[in-house]
């Protein structure tokens, strides 16, 4: 057998090339292949959603309705590092590529737009703790943002003119570009987002593909229970941030931190649209800095993210590393380039392959 990963038959990666197993590549190629790989055990996957509280709360999501298409499906197409089409008519100028585009090959439509968040448990903030307190850090690029704006966006389409009155408010901002003029919006921007998201929760869809692999503490050792997936619907993962964010105005309300930027970016991003029927991302994320640099958008570490992901399958992840040998096929773990954490931990790990 070639090299290749369980599930992705038909990509625009060649994984009998050493180069598709290296950095980045391998960080959403096995996270495609993990789900596939759990659609193909009957498995669902850890669902986040947003109830009509503000709450996020766990559901679970059928993998193959993830995909768009049953997992061994021969015109399921998966386009890594690609434009979500559907997006397009959304912005101006180019969309920025999202980590993974499945497309029905039979007729060239888009299925469905996923970021990944490839993240380690435990984190350094929760290494020491119990593991039934294990968290992961997650890591947010601004084009997430971007994207979690775009969904939202075509999610509520026909509404655009309820949003444009819900974010009314905001028009009475001269000039987004200085911190000075936006702070003291900063609360209200978040009771808006809440309210719109709150009102149209059936319209929220699944965004953030967040596989997680465990270590045996801080060890270079994969865990006997080593990998699982959760989903994040794009109005669960806004509240991540806006929870997170709202937590630093109470410490400083003066100041606009990364958690707080990410909340001006989205909510400007929708009253663009909401205003002009097209949103610039580009310029709100370079024009819109705050003297923070934009490589990315914000982080919470395992200590933030665990009270959203507290649950079994966090503790106990349902993928036991000994079937990772059924995910990576024909010797494919020979051309990984040990540069990213996973890639070094799966070669540490002895035993996978034998």
């Amino acid at each position: 057998m070639k090299p290749s990963l369980f599930g992705i038959t038909n990509s625009n990666r060649d994984f009998t090339q050493k180069e598709t197993w290296g950095k980045n590549q391998f960080n959403s190629s096995f996270p495609a292949s993990l789900v596939c790989y759990m659609a193909s055990r009957n498995l669902k996957l850890k669902y986040l959603k947003l109830n009509g509280s503000s709450e996020v709360l766990h559901d679970y999501f059928d993998p193959n309705k993830l995909l768009g298409l049953k997992y061994d499906d021969p015109n399921l197409f998966f386009s890594f590092e690609s434009d979500y089409s559907p997006f397009q008519k959304l912005v101006v100028n180019n969309l920025p590529r999202i980590d993974l585009v499945t497309i029905n090959s039979k007729d060239g439509n888009c299925l469905r737009g996923i970021e990944i968040k490839l993240t380690a448990l435990p984190d350094n903030s929760t290494c020491r703790l119990t593991d039934d307190k294990f968290g992961c850090e997650i890591v947010v690029r601004p084009d997430t943002i971007v994207y979690m704006a775009l969904s939202i966006i075509l999610s509520l389409e026909e509404d655009r003119k309820l949003f444009k009155n819900i974010l009314k408010p905001l028009n009475k901002i001269s000039d987004w570009t200085h911190g000075i003029n936006v702070v003291s919006y900063l609360p209200l921007m978040g009771l808006l987002i809440d309210k719109i998201l709150s009102d149209r929760l059936e319209k929220q869809t699944p965004l953030i593909l967040q596989p997680i692999w465990k270590t045996n503490g801080k060890s270079q050792i994969l865990s006997d229970n080593a990998f699982d997936v959760f989903v994040w619907s794009d109005f669960a993962f806004a509240q991540l941030f806006l929870k997170v964010a709202k937590g630093e105005l109470k410490k400083d309300s003066d100041k606009i931190t990364r958690q707080t930027r990410s909340i001006v970016w989205l909510a400007k991003m929708l009253l663009d649209y909401a205003n002009d029927g097209k949103v610039n991302h580009k310029k709100v994320i370079d024009e819109l800095s705050y003297n923070t640099k934009n490589d990315k958008a914000f982080a919470v570490s395992g200590r933030v993210s665990y009270p959203f992901m507290k649950c079994k399958e966090l503790t106990t992840p349902r993928i036991k590393k000994q079937e990772v040998k059924n995910i990576i096929l024909g010797d494919g773990q020979n051309l990984l380039s040990p540069e990213r954490r996973l890639d070094s931990v799966i070669l540490s790990t002895p035993g996978l392959f034998d």
